[in-house]
């Protein structure tokens, strides 16, 4: 039992869902919720995260296995594909629930999310409206956490705005460690083929919008605080991306096995590990860089009062 729930944890892309559910909290906090309010928000958003996961990992279960991914437990065989989804469905039928406490309207936006989420692990991945569906999740869980407090207030459009842009950007962010891996599977999103050069370029771009709506979008002038928030998103994923590609290219590539037999060689996306012929190195440090900066954006925007 204890190797399953592990393996269930590990499924649910704890690191993302995890992020996203704090950020979450801090904005229902910022634009007043009550404790409680704050506790379905949370409670919400943790639902959807770990629906979008597990359905994620069930899906990708045959792709993963057949490009070595020893990191996903069910291409790994920790979990079964069955459990997985069941534990799908339940999380994703739970998912309305918590937010049916604070009025129906904010239920909707919490399934638009969710539904939107869904759709991009099944079938809009693999087409170029593969961001489509990050951006109107993101734009829609600002709008939920909005539409749930007492009367329903419209959402401040530059806020709605700004969590489009920040989805968009994490997908970029999200698929940039995966795009070699995804190439050998044949999946073709729009980062597939903008290339990665190209998708590094949108994810730092669109951070940068998303930053710069946060702190301009308020009325009244912006904080000394956002204003280096702005120059915070401007330098650190480009850095990041940087040493995360100086650091792969200096080791070197080695062959790797391909889909069907054969070798092929890991290129931009990672070099292949020494003691892990089957598994290239997986750069998430941007991932990572992306949601560093949301989250102080966040922080900051809270601070400044200006949410609503």
């Amino acid at each position: 039992m204890v190797h399953v729930v592990l393996g269930l944890v590990r499924a649910s892309h704890p690191e993302p869902a995890v992020a996203v559910t704090t950020v979450s909290a801090l904005l229902a906090w910022g634009v007043g919720h009550p404790p409680a309010g704050v506790a379905a928000v949370a409670l919400t958003v943790l639902a959807s995260q770990l629906a979008i996961g597990w359905v994620n990992d069930l899906l990708d279960a045959d792709r993963d296995t057949a490009v070595g991914r020893r990191d996903k437990p069910v291409a790994a065989g920790q979990v079964g594909r069955r459990t997985v989804g069941v534990a799908g469905v339940l999380a994703a039928v739970a998912t309305p629930l918590p937010a049916l406490t604070l009025n129906p309207t904010a239920a909707f936006w919490a399934t638009v999310a969710l539904v939107s989420a869904l759709l991009y692990n099944w079938p809009l991945k693999s087409t170029p409206a593969s961001v489509l569906p990050y951006a109107v999740s993101f734009g829609a869980l600002p709008a939920f956490v909005v539409l749930g407090l007492p009367g329903t207030p419209t959402p401040p459009a530059w806020l709605v705005a700004a969590g489009a842009l920040l989805g968009a950007g994490a997908h970029f962010a999200n698929v940039l460690p995966d795009l070699a891996d995804d190439a050998r599977t044949g999946v073709r999103g729009l980062p597939h083929r903008l290339g990665p050069a190209g998708t590094r370029t949108a994810a730092v771009l669109l951070l940068l919008a998303a930053t710069a709506t946060l702190v301009l979008g308020p009325p009244g002038p912006p904080s000394w605080a956002g204003l280096g928030a702005i120059a915070v998103a401007a330098v650190v994923p480009p850095a990041v991306s940087y040493a995360s590609r100086a650091s792969a290219g200096s080791r070197p590539a080695t062959a790797a096995p391909a889909v069907g037999g054969g070798t092929g060689v890991v290129g931009d996306a990672g070099t292949v590990r020494p003691d892990r012929p089957d598994r290239p190195d997986r750069p998430v440090a941007v991932f990572r860089a992306v949601m560093l900066v949301a989250l102080i954006d966040v922080v900051l925007l809270v601070a400044s009062g200006r949410v609503v």
